[in-house]
């Protein structure tokens, strides 16, 4: 919520007039109008007095409900580590299901196309990569509990960072294996 909304929100709780207000803080009915109008700003002294007679504190009349906001935050980023983890998720599948009619059709060109296609699935993987970091949420169960809009509670979090590495080596051995039986494969149909 903006300062300007925040001050005529804390005004009308208190039933105040924008002038019993100005009269009440030792300024003009025109810098209040102005406040709740996003024209101007109010100095420090006038804020600290705003703060004691609304009686809130200075965050909360400056940032406004920082709850409303990080919940907002929250459901935004969720909403784009789902949307790139299902792009990504399509570009896997396609990359997979497309290599061998690509090198067989296409030949030359057809590899073009499935590095491309290989390039974007990459670019989402770095993208949700970016994402599961920013989060901190690197298990499955982690990742599950996130892209749902739930958070671990401290025993379970405790577990799955505790099989954080043993996860990280299986998946970097599954990849391994996968490129190697991507790369057997090509080689194969190349000759």
């Amino acid at each position: 919520m903006e300062f300007s909304q925040q001050i005529k929100k804390y005004r009308s709780q208190a039933a105040l007039t924008q002038d019993e207000l100005a009269e009440k803080i030792y300024v003009t009915r025109q810098t209040i109008s102005n406040w709740e109008n996003d024209r101007s700003y109010p100095d420090v002294k006038s804020l600290l007095l705003l703060s004691s007679l609304f009686q809130v504190s200075l965050d909360t009349l400056v940032k406004g409900d920082l709850e409303e906001m990080k919940e907002q935050i929250k459901q935004e980023d969720i909403k784009t580590f789902n949307r790139d983890g299902a792009i990504f998720a399509v570009l896997l599948f396609l990359t997979v299901l497309a290599a061998v009619p690509m090198f067989l059709y296409l030949g030359k060109a057809g590899i073009i196309l499935w590095f491309a296609l290989w390039g974007m699935g990459m670019v989402f993987a770095h993208r949700v990569e970016k994402q599961k970091k920013a989060h901190d949420v690197q298990t499955y169960r982690e990742i599950v509990a996130f892209s749902e809009g739930r958070q671990l509670d401290e025993l379970e979090k405790a577990e799955e960072r505790g099989k954080r590495p043993y996860q990280k080596v299986l998946i970097v051995a599954a990849f391994t294996a996968f490129a190697v039986a991507v790369m057997g494969l090509m080689l194969f149909l190349m000759q």
